[in-house]
């Protein structure tokens, strides 16, 4: 899976965030660990969503960008 990921510098280095996942967001010292970071939050964040869809009725529909 691929996912935008915007980056933003600040006083403590970067900040990232992924605007298709609200609330998914991460830091770190350098640009790499900001992304190394954000790669395991989206993880999570998939994670906890697979869990709160658990029993429901899902479907899965692919969009061409």
């Amino acid at each position: 899976m691929q996912y935008k990921v915007a980056l933003h510098r600040s006083d403590e280095g970067f900040a990232a965030s992924v605007p298709g996942l609200p609330g998914c967001w991460s830091q770190g010292v350098t640009e790499t660990e900001a992304l190394d970071n954000i790669r395991l939050a989206i993880v999570e964040y998939l994670s906890v969503v697979d869990d709160q869809l658990r029993g429901e009725d899902v479907r899965v529909v692919e969009v061409l960008a």
